[in-house]
């Protein structure tokens, strides 16, 4: 219920908190998780920070020696406390009065991150088709690691040793503990918003599951999905498998093997230029030389090798068809000739003037029509009698003897 009040009616500050302290009271008894930090005794009390994983929030707790003599009561462990909600007046402060502690198991543990898992991977963070791939050469690395570690060491190491013109940025952060999750998360947004930088690596070295638990953050995932530079994951060894693998663009199994992922090695890639060089002259000698070949032969033919010889040939075959021609021609027209004088000679025998020549005669009417027997004139007629050199006209008297 809100209290009326006014600048002429203001309540003092003991009724404030007061009324504070009564809604905290009505919280009762709650369980709450969280990772322990700051833990500190004094005599039989033990006050410690309580922090939210995920969140740059924190709950100061207190307790007795019974309740946190506990070996899960350490620095970075993850804890499920039975707590009542406190609220000191006197000094306007707000704590948790423990009553019982239990350790957050690695069984536990894994099923939270399962569930995670699932939830990240239905939202689509980790489809390959939203991974960028990495560039062949890149101008400069971020690289995210602990301070001087040997994961850092490890991927400087390598990539300089593939290829020593390679630049680095380095961002040194906490990588396990509570403050893992924020500074890595800044980390990769400070690289990220460098145009410089090409890829970013993160990388830490092996350990635990609870070592590793800041590489499984949601928030620390998020931020990765989130990033404008392709990201590589090298966290652990090859059989770790936080989730930052899954949303990274790539994930190395160990540092030295995103060294060896991210920077190509020079010795490598002249090598290869050699090989490709020296493919690319065979492949183009191989050309020239089957050309020179293919050039050779066609220049061997006779017709290329000697063309006046060629043209010479083709002359004699002009002449000699011609002349094929000619004789061929010329016994033709002579078998033409010979079967006309034949023709002619038959004619000459056949024709009647061959026979006027031997004697005879054609007697003919007037108007060109043969006479073949005496028995058709009469006398009177007028005939026309036909000799070899000439016609007489003639007329047929009465009483004309026959043979």
């Amino acid at each position: 219920m809100g209290v009326e009040t006014s600048p002429e009616a203001p309540v003092p500050v003991r009724q404030v908190l007061n009324m504070v302290g009564g809604w905290i009271g009505r919280l009762g008894r709650i369980w709450v998780e969280g990772q322990i930090t700051e833990v500190n005794r004094r005599g039989n009390t033990v006050y410690l920070t309580l922090r939210d994983p995920a969140a740059n929030m924190s709950v100061r707790v207190v307790g007795s020696w019974a309740v946190f003599d506990n070996p899960a009561v350490v620095d970075g462990a993850r804890v499920v406390i039975h707590a009542k909600p406190d609220f000191y007046i006197n000094r306007g402060s707000f704590s948790l009065t423990a009553i019982e502690v239990r350790a957050v198991g690695v069984g536990e543990l894994l099923a939270r991150l399962e569930q995670l898992k699932r939830t990240l991977q239905a939202e689509g963070l980790f489809r390959p088709e939203r991974k960028r791939g990495l560039p062949f050469l890149p101008g400069a690395i971020g690289l995210i690691c602990g301070r001087d570690s040997a994961a850092e060491r490890d991927v400087l190491e390598n990539a300089r040793r593939r290829w020593p013109a390679v630049e680095f940025t380095i961002e040194t952060v906490a990588v396990q503990g509570v403050n893992a999750v924020g500074e890595v998360v800044e980390a990769l947004r400070k690289l990220d918003a460098d145009p410089a930088i090409d890829v970013i690596i993160i990388t830490r070295g092996g350990g635990s599951l609870e070592d590793l638990l800041p590489f499984s953050d949601e928030t620390m995932v998020r931020a990765v999905a989130g990033a404008r530079t392709p990201v590589v994951s090298a966290i652990g060894h090859e059989q770790d498998s936080p989730l930052l693998d899954f949303v990274a663009d790539l994930r190395a199994s160990t540092p030295t093997d995103a060294a060896k992922k991210v920077v190509p090695d020079v010795r490598e890639q002249v090598q290869l230029v050699r090989q490709m060089r020296d493919r690319g002259r065979r492949a183009v000698m191989g050309r020239i030389d089957r050309e020179s070949t293919w050039l050779s032969s066609v220049r061997s033919r006779p017709a290329l090798a000697d063309p006046v010889r060629e043209i010479e040939r083709q002359h004699e075959r002009v002449l000699a068809a011609r002349d094929r021609t000619r004789r061929a021609l010329t016994v033709a027209l002579d078998r033409a000739e010979d079967r006309l004088e034949h023709t002619r000679a038959r004619l000459t025998a056949l024709s009647p003037a061959a026979t006027l020549e031997r004697g005879y005669a054609i007697v003919q009417r007037p108007g060109g029509e043969v006479v073949r027997s005496a028995e058709d004139l009469r006398g009177g007629d007028d005939l026309l009698v036909r000799l070899p050199d000439g016609k007489v006209s003639v007329t047929v008297r009465e009483g004309l003897d026959q043979e």
